[in-house]
């Protein structure tokens, strides 16, 4: 017996979304998400409350360092949130975009233009910034967003959708523009990836394991993202005492993050 949670209602929903978000001029999606780096700021203290209880329950379960600092929230990293979405808001609108076009040999005129997808799904690990970050982008370019932010994080994604849903309403878009399946646990997770016309095109994003997982058992279309390896390079004619500052800071600043440093290489 299959014990897949149906989703489709929650599919249907941010279809009917993204149709609406589809013809929304820039400057909607633009207040739309000025309303969300806002309102991250101002609900501050709720996001806040709901990741020190994910926090404290990661330090219960024995979550290493790393991650718990990858999972962890401050008021400084709320800002800096915030400061995505706006730097998400200032790039050029995508919709409508003409990217080449011909005219053939009966005069037509043929054109390729960027529309958008519509509903995009998001399976991660435990990064309440890249809930945000996930959101901003598809709003931005005229997609509805289905969430799995894994059970590490499942309270401050919570919160942080919650805050997301009601400056769209805000704003005069639909909240359904942004939804999630934590609630559902991993079975939710397996949902989405079997949600062939529910949903577009789904994207995992963390390590190996995850990104393998998504594309092996996925029939919905999986946009493939690296597990990535990053690299230092010093080269011969370097500055040793400059290249040491940098390495050191480049993997020692946050060790948990995807772009902390894993590969160094010297010039022989």
């Amino acid at each position: 017996m299959d014990d897949t949670p149906d989703i489709s209602g929650r599919t249907d929903a941010a279809r009917r979304a993204a149709r609406a978000l589809a013809t929304a001029k820039t400057a909607v999606k633009n207040a739309a998400l000025e309303a969300i780096a806002a309102a991250i700021v101002e609900r501050a203290e709720e996001i806040l409350a709901a990741n020190a209880r994910d926090l404290e329950k990661g330090r219960e379960e024995g979550m290493s360092e790393g991650l718990l600092d990858r999972l962890a929230l401050d008021g400084s990293r709320i800002a800096a949130i915030a400061d995505a979405v706006r730097e998400v808001k200032a790039l050029p609108d995508p919709v409508g975009e003409v990217m080449r076009g011909m005219t053939n040999e009966l005069g037509l005129r043929i054109t390729q233009v960027r529309v958008p997808m519509g509903v995009i799904g998001m399976i991660y690990e435990a990064r309440p910034n890249v809930t945000i970050d996930a959101a901003a982008l598809a709003l931005k370019s005229g997609n509805a967003v289905i969430l799995r932010g894994g059970s590490a994080a499942e309270g401050s994604n919570r919160a942080i959708i919650s805050v997301m849903r009601d400056a769209l309403s805000s704003a005069g878009l639909p909240a359904d523009l942004v939804q999630t399946v934590d609630d559902l646990g991993r079975p939710g997770a397996t949902a989405m990836m079997r949600a062939r016309g529910g949903i577009d095109v789904l994207i995992p994003r963390g390590g190996a394991g995850l990104i393998s997982a998504v594309v092996r058992e996925s029939i919905v279309p999986v946009i493939e993202t690296g597990t990535g390896n990053c690299h230092v390079y010093v080269d011969s004619g370097a500055d040793l005492e400059a290249a040491e500052r940098i390495i050191m800071n480049a993997k020692t600043q946050r060790v948990g993050v995807c772009n902390a440093a894993e590969t160094l290489l010297v010039h022989r």
